[in-house]
């Protein structure tokens, strides 16, 4: 436990409450791809598209599924959330997304590294330590995968999250610029961040 809050992985029926989170730290990224989805998903809102894609059980292997996630709660309800799993080599035979708008964050890869791909807390329980607290997880996991590293995507102009990965240790590796989309928060660049796991 760090201060007010516990830490335990996600169970299947976390499932929206990380779907909401990631859609939080995504600042719109989650809903574009999931909205390019909605053919696999008829009928369904976008983050209910999101609450299916993490409620999939196939263990680690699926990449976004609750089995890659950690969940920080308060007094029982899931106020934060931690997404991440190892960075695969390149498959050399794969062009990418075909998706001009997510062609960049593809071309922003660690391989190697545990990628931190989502990691949020909800409104009202910020600046308290938890997202710290995630970070400090994702460094056991990655220790315990044998990664040295760990690497995340964040949106230059998201002061907070910055400041927080710069005090955590990150430094930019590489960036690209943001294709603009009606859907995603920020222009500038995305900038690709590592740190050390140990």
């Amino acid at each position: 436990m760090t201060g007010e809050f516990t830490f335990r992985d996600a169970r299947q029926e976390d499932a929206r409450d990380i779907a909401e989170l990631f859609q939080i730290s995504s600042d719109g990224v989650a809903d574009y791809v999931w909205s390019t989805l909605q053919d696999e998903y008829p009928g369904l809102s976008l983050i209910e598209i999101g609450e299916r894609r993490y409620a999939r059980d196939g263990g680690k292997e699926i990449a976004f599924s609750f089995a890659n996630c950690m969940v920080a709660e308060s007094d029982g309800r899931v106020v934060g959330m931690l997404h991440a799993f190892p960075m695969p080599e390149p498959d050399p035979q794969d062009d990418g997304p075909g998706d001009p708008v997510l062609q960049p964050y593809a071309e922003l890869e660690l391989p190697g590294s545990l990628y931190i791909s989502g990691i949020a807390m909800r409104e009202g329980f910020r600046g308290r330590g938890g997202g710290s607290a995630l970070l400090s997880t994702a460094r056991e996991t990655a220790r315990a995968l044998s990664l040295d590293r760990l690497s995340l995507l964040v949106f230059e102009q998201n002061a907070a999250a910055l400041h927080l990965y710069l005090r955590e240790g990150f430094e930019e590796i590489d960036r690209r610029a943001v294709v603009p989309h009606e859907f995603i928060h920020y222009t500038g660049d995305i900038v690709m961040m590592a740190a050390p796991a140990g």
